[in-house]
């Protein structure tokens, strides 16, 4: 059984002789917005999949939660790693410090922000190792 849509879709898709003109605008028409949905859908899965890709390089180098204390520190991060670690769907938990320095060389001077962690508790959150341009995270040594 056929639509009423369908049916009035198909009757200006076929003109008559006199009327061909509305018959090849109808088919531009119809093939115009099939092309715009095709890159439509095209564009929307590429973005799709350039999302996910972020979100995964993201949450590969940044914590999915930080756990501070007042003033921005945590006296006792020792006890606290430890009971996020007993939760369930916790699988690592890392310390980390940060702050602002300066870098200096020859007359040029930068601002820098700078993140102390510790190696062997770091790469079982983070995925540092793998946008390291030299070394291994593993060859890092403390006061080094």
């Amino acid at each position: 059984m056929r639509s009423y849509e369908f049916f009035i879709g198909l009757r200006y898709t076929r003109a008559k002789q006199r009327t061909r003109f509305i018959s090849f605008i109808s088919i531009i028409s119809v093939v115009g917005m099939a092309l715009g949905m095709m890159v439509l859908i095209t564009v929307l899965s590429v973005m799709n999949g350039f999302q996910r890709e972020i979100r995964t390089r993201i949450l590969g180098v940044a914590s999915h939660i930080q756990v501070s204390g007042p003033n921005n520190t945590l006296e006792n991060w020792k006890a606290v790693a430890e009971q996020a670690s007993r939760h369930e769907q916790v699988i690592a938990a890392a310390p980390y410090i940060s702050a602002q320095g300066l870098l200096t060389y020859g007359s040029s001077v930068r601002g820098a922000f700078v993140r102390g962690i510790v190696p062997q508790q770091e790469e079982r959150v983070a995925e540092f190792d793998q946008h390291m341009r030299s070394g291994r995270l593993d060859q890092l040594k403390p006061g080094g």
